[in-house]
């Protein structure tokens, strides 16, 4: 049985490091050169805070780069997806804002691990 605050995944591993009724926050690891699916949300907004490494984020279709430090608002019910084009760790931090935080609120556009 997998650990509810930490999950590995295709493209790298999760942590929930905080869940409460108005927001979660989770640490998230991408490995190099992979990507998560191309997504949307419809009952939640995110915030998201490059801490180590280089991601490659697509927002509605346009590709916005971040290093460490910076960050993006990713708008509910917007076309996103990160990426890790480096030959290093990425890891961020993402704040989810909204009246739902369950993995059953992900639309899969498009995946590279055959889930969409």
């Amino acid at each position: 049985m997998s650990d509810p605050l930490h999950e590995v995944r295709p493209w790298g591993q999760f942590w929930v490091l905080h869940d409460d009724p108005g927001f979660k926050v989770k640490r998230i690891d991408v490995l190099p050169g992979k990507r998560l699916s191309y997504q949307r949300h419809s009952k939640r907004a995110e915030h998201w805070t490059v801490v180590r490494g280089r991601a490659l984020v697509t927002l509605d279709g346009k590709d916005i780069e971040l290093g460490s430090g910076a960050s993006i608002d990713i708008p509910r019910g917007a076309a996103h997806r990160v990426a890790n084009p480096g030959p290093d760790a990425l890891s961020f931090v993402e704040v989810q804002l909204g009246t739902y935080f369950g993995e059953d609120d992900i639309e899969r556009l498009s995946d590279d691990f055959g889930r969409a």
